[in-house]
């Protein structure tokens, strides 16, 4: 006989979650909020006016909106590309998902430091170059002068490093759509592209939906990678708050900052959650 279940018990099952989110999450933001908008015991728009004024604020809203529109849609592009291809069994198989972990086991700095140690004139890629007598200088790649080379490196390591995290997700979303569904469009004589089109894709939609939000978010707050390879060259949001936070001092602009790529990373996922919506999930009335 089933025991009856306590009318407190949903509530008590997502209490861990709220309370988390309340401490970690909602806590540091009201705080963030009083910062921007509460001086001299009052409201105020001064630090919101410092902050937009600042040199540096507009440029580095610029590149990180930038680095999410190429990073993102790339991203997951190539993940698709590739999960669809790991999908498969071939020979090999094993050590090429392997391959394309490795960069999901290293930090933002790590790979930073990896990259710019073989990226910069002094790096392995010139000296091997030099050595193959392919160039006769050193190419350079990082610099203020080199700016449109610079957000190249970025993209691409950054492609590198987190297009793995995509994949994963959309690999799992793959290895859940049930083969039935393939073979009973095969029977009807859907080719590949239809059956990808029309079943697989949408069939994907929940992961794809998480991957992208997920991504965007990491997306907006990018930093590591940017603050160890080009510095204040190309100047990011993240880096600025971390920047007016530690060497400036001023808690309320790094704080402006900060809000700034909240509000950006949630209307974003709200604009996901309405283009990603699974229709199957949906009861139509």
């Amino acid at each position: 006989m089933a025991k009856k279940v306590s009318k407190y018990a949903p509530y008590l099952l997502v209490a861990p979650a709220i309370i988390y989110l309340a401490i970690f999450i909602g806590y540091p933001m009201i705080e963030g909020i009083k910062l921007v908008f509460y001086e001299n015991g009052g409201f105020s728009l001064a630090t919101v006016h410092r902050a937009v004024n600042n040199y540096y604020f507009w440029p580095a809203l610029k590149n990180t909106l930038g680095l999410v529109a190429v990073i993102v849609p790339t991203q997951l592009i190539l993940a698709l590309v590739l999960a669809l291809a790991m999908n498969k069994v071939f020979k090999g198989r094993n050590i090429a998902l392997t391959l394309l972990l490795i960069p999901m086991t290293l930090s933002d700095i790590a790979a930073g430091l990896i990259w710019y140690s073989m990226l910069s004139p002094s790096g392995f890629m010139n000296k091997l170059l030099l050595n193959l007598g392919l160039i006769h200088s050193p190419i350079q790649l990082f610099g203020y002068q080199f700016h449109t080379r610079e957000f190249l490196m970025l993209v691409f390591v950054e492609l590198w490093r987190s297009t793995v995290t995509i994949f994963v997700i959309v690999l799992a979303g793959l290895q859940m759509i049930s083969q039935e569904y393939i073979e009973a469009a095969e029977v009807f004589g859907a080719g590949y592209w239809t059956r990808l089109r029309h079943i697989v894709i949408p069939l994907l939609k929940p992961s794809i939906q998480t991957a992208l939000l997920l991504r965007t978010i990491y997306a907006f707050s990018i930093f590591g990678i940017v603050w160890v390879l080009v510095g204040r060259d190309i100047p990011v949001l993240a880096g600025e708050a971390y920047y007016q936070v530690t060497q400036i001092k001023d808690y309320g602009v790094g704080a402006f900052y900060a809000l700034l790529i909240a509000i950006m990373s949630l209307a974003t996922g709200a604009v996901y959650l309405r283009l990603t919506r699974s229709e199957y999930l949906e009861v139509r009335r």
